[in-house]
């Protein structure tokens, strides 16, 4: 090559390359490369903020999260105070079946207590009781009720006993602290010692404690989660315990009276009420440190959760089941306990995570006016005493109740332990034992998770399945429990709509809407509409629509554009842009404690979060029906993760929905609340900061299974990514292999039942999912 010939070429490249770069910068509108394109659709603000034909403007900027949050929580406070003044009268019903009635609320009728036990000495022969002052006391341990035990001292005087008394402490105390005061060194004697030294026969039982576990959650609520889902309580549990120890307290030699009282003091006063109300055994109860008004439930320990409690029981109903029977009533200070207190004492409601996983609560301290206001509404005035004490449990109260039950006995005030404590401390103390209850209480909860697939099995061989119509009929009762027992609802009527709305966004193919719509008094539905930009407003066509539903903490805007498209895919713009006409709502999980807390005062009167959210999904699906571009018989259900669990629970309730998709989130989810082992506490909720998750008696009653089952005839999906971490792949199957099996080879419709598998996390894949919508909704791809 010429050396003339390469200046030329060189020159030439240097042209080319100066005009490209002028050019460039020159333009007005560069074209970037193909790289910077953004995956997620590119939404602009709507300069014109006009509203939606025929609805009203939607004015003013808030934050509809904040706005729905403070409805909804005022509409339950509303419903709480209701409750009270809505109870029947005590005496407008019989007895009996209002103790039954209270006794299915706490579950005791799914384990039977052991009616015919004995105490057995702890420690074997080589533990020989310790003899003080002609009274006995021995560490005793009964069967409770199935594997599960009883622990206590049993205090025997060496005389007749004039009665049988069980005394509980609070779940803090060891019972050895109601033989001497806890930490005195001149052993004055506690309350039990008084009563043994009077001539009772006393047992004082060791109680779950309040400690933090390896999980930072108290012992307590630890095996209440599980229960819970199993249709218990921790409470119910320790009822057992109690009533199979007053089987073991009446097969001893008999007393001069004939008679069992019980009594306690704080968590004890709480178990003695509760045991007194449904045990006719029970001669006479003493409530110490406890009785007051249960308005502020929801801010107790989650153990003491009774789902729809105050619908008929406050403690004044309770006391009232005693009849003739006796209460003695002792207003003092009560133990002080708080889980996630903030600085002022008061139980934390965080909008940001917390620190510690479980439930905040607190037990409460009644004034005296409050406790008096309680105690008139109690049905039987004669027959109880109520009085006030500046401390627990002293002689002149066990006297006044000894008195009240008719039972002939003196208490000695100046009575005394003539005993070493350090001796009694060796020799009598049970806090070794909490290991060995918390541990047969945790297998029972496992017990009751294998045997609660049993019972929902049963249940489902029930159903007809010979032909849809058979089908259809014979799930209407299940839908009315899953409606009345399990999610629980309100007999309010829905609103007006009364929708407002405003133009939100615009991307190349479409344009979307804010939209509020009124449900109940205070509480609205706000979402973001997203149509085609080919969509005809005026009714010459009608297109199906999709409810495409965030997770937890999520927003309608995570699921339309950039934020939070990782786990989202815009999966609401990008069904818009195929042709659909799609809503995202804003359901109320988000915000924390702020929600959490409203599952708790949700079920102190019977509902649930879901409560709420499903006259919400009523009132959007009628609204959305209604609009002339929209097909009414068409409107369907996509939910992720937190969106995914109201994918099973929403369209049993909303008949609208056509169809539902439930991704990462369909699980074998009755194992996944309430496993205990250490294999599945990876995955498992029971150790984890959820603490609303738990759905009372779900175990019993309806897993994802089930639920598809009352989705069914209507077509359902799954969307599974490999590697979705809220499970493993084999509890998918398993579970999901159950609703196939309805679907394909009970009712014949296997095309409307499907899942996909994709590699992949925690995410919406939006591949076969949307092939699925466009199948059964015929809109074709673009």
């Amino acid at each position: 090559m010429s050396p003339k010939f390469l200046c030329t070429a060189i020159s030439g490249l240097l042209t080319l390359a100066l005009s490209v770069f002028l050019s460039c910068e020159l333009s007005a509108q560069p074209v970037p490369p193909a790289q910077l394109v953004p995956p997620w659709p590119v939404l602009k603000p709507s300069r014109d903020r006009q509203p939606l034909p025929g609805t009203q403007p939607l004015l003013g900027e808030h934050d509809f999260a904040d706005v729905i949050l403070n409805g909804v929580d005022q509409f339950l406070q509303q419903k709480i105070d209701q409750s009270k003044r809505n109870r029947p009268r005590p005496d407008s019903q019989s007895s009996g079946d209002r103790r039954s009635r209270f006794g299915n609320q706490l579950g005791l009728h799914r384990d039977q207590w052991v009616d015919n036990g004995q105490f057995s000495r702890l420690g074997g022969i080589a533990a020989a009781p310790t003899e003080i002052i002609g009274v006995r006391l021995t560490k005793v341990s009964w069967s409770a009720f199935a594997g599960v035990q009883g622990f206590g001292l049993l205090l025997q005087p060496a005389k007749t006993p004039v009665a049988n008394v069980i005394l509980i402490p609070d779940a803090d105390q060891d019972p050895l602290e109601f033989v001497v005061a806890a930490g005195n060194e001149s052993v004055d004697g506690g309350p039990a010692w008084a009563l043994a030294n009077a001539g009772c026969r006393v047992l004082i039982p060791l109680l779950v404690d309040r400690s933090i576990n390896r999980y930072r959650l108290t012992e307590r609520e630890w095996l209440h989660r599980p229960a819970w889902e199993l249709g218990r309580t921790l409470t119910t549990y320790e009822m057992h315990q109690v009533r199979a120890a007053i089987g073991c307290l009446q097969r001893l030699p008999a007393t001069g009276s004939g008679k069992c009282l019980l009594g306690g003091w704080g968590e004890g006063g709480r178990l003695a009420m509760y045991v007194g109300a449904v045990d006719q055994r029970v001669a006479g109860t003493l409530i110490s440190g406890y009785f007051g008004p249960r308005d502020s439930l929801w801010t107790e320990p989650a153990e003491r959760s009774v789902f729809g409690l105050l619908n008929e029981f406050g403690d004044a109903e309770i006391v009232s089941l005693l009849g003739n029977r006796g209460a003695f009533i002792e207003h003092c200070p009560g133990p002080t306990f708080g889980y996630r207190l903030d600085e002022d004492g008061e139980i934390q409601i965080l909008t940001t995570p917390a620190g510690l996983p479980g439930k905040p609560g607190k037990l409460p301290q009644f004034d005296a006016q409050a406790v008096n206001d309680e105690a008139q509404r109690i049905a039987n005035r004669d027959a109880i005493e109520l009085i006030h004490r500046p401390s627990p449990l002293s002689s002149e109260t066990l006297q006044a109740w000894l008195n009240l039950s008719g039972v002939a006995a003196t208490i000695d005030p100046n009575a005394v332990v003539n005993a070493s404590d350090q001796t009694l401390r060796q020799s009598l103390q049970l806090r070794p034992y909490q290991e060995r209850l918390v541990e047969q209480l945790r297998r029972h909860n496992q017990w009751a998770l294998n045997d609660s697939r049993r019972i929902r099995q049963a249940r489902m061989k029930a159903l007809d399945t010979s032909s849809i119509d058979a089908y259809a009929d014979a799930c209407e009762p299940l839908r009315r429990e899953f409606a009345e027992q399990v999610i629980g609802q309100f007999d309010d009527k829905l609103l007006p709509a009364n929708a407002r709305s405003r133009k939100y966004q615009e991307g190349p193919l479409t344009v979307s809407y804010e939209v509020t719509l009124d449900v109940f008094p205070g509480v609205i539905a706000y979402g973001i509409l997203t149509l085609p930009k080919d969509l005809s407003m005026e009714g010459t066509e009608k297109r199906p629509v999709i409810v495409c539903q965030h997770g937890l903490e999520g927003r309608p805007q995570d699921v339309i554009g950039e934020s939070k498209f990782k786990a989202y895919a815009a999966f609401a713009t990008r069904l818009a842009e195929r042709g659909f006409v799609t809503f995202a709502p804003q359901n109320f999980y988000i915000k924390q404690d702020r929600f959490r807390l409203m599952q708790f005062k949700s079920n102190s009167i019977g509902r649930t979060l879901f409560s709420v959210i499903v006259p919400q999904h009523r009132q959007i699906t009628d609204w959305l029906a209604e609009l002339p571009f929209v097909d009414d018989q068409e409107i369907a259900f996509y939910g992720l993760s937190y969106g995914g669990k109201s994918a099973m629970r929403i369209p049993p309730l909303v008949p609208r929905y056509c169809l539902s998709i439930c991704s990462a989130d369909f699980n074998e989810w009755i194992w996944k609340n309430a496993a205990t082992d250490p294999a599945s506490l990876r995955y498992s909720y029971a150790n984890k900061g959820e603490y609303e998750i738990f759905e009372f008696n779900l175990g019993n009653t309806f897993n994802y299974a089930e639920m598809a089952a009352l989705i069914a005839p209507r077509p359902f999906m799954v969307e599974r990514g490999h590697f979705d971490g809220v499970a493993p792949d084999e509890t998918v199957a398993y579970e999901f292999a159950k609703v196939r099996n309805l679907y394909q080879a009970r009712l014949g419709l296997e095309d409307r039942c499907e899942i996909e598998w994709f590699v992949g996390p925690h995410q919406i894949n939006g591949v076969q999912t949307f092939e699925f919508l466009e199948k059964h909704l015929g809109i074709a791809k673009p």
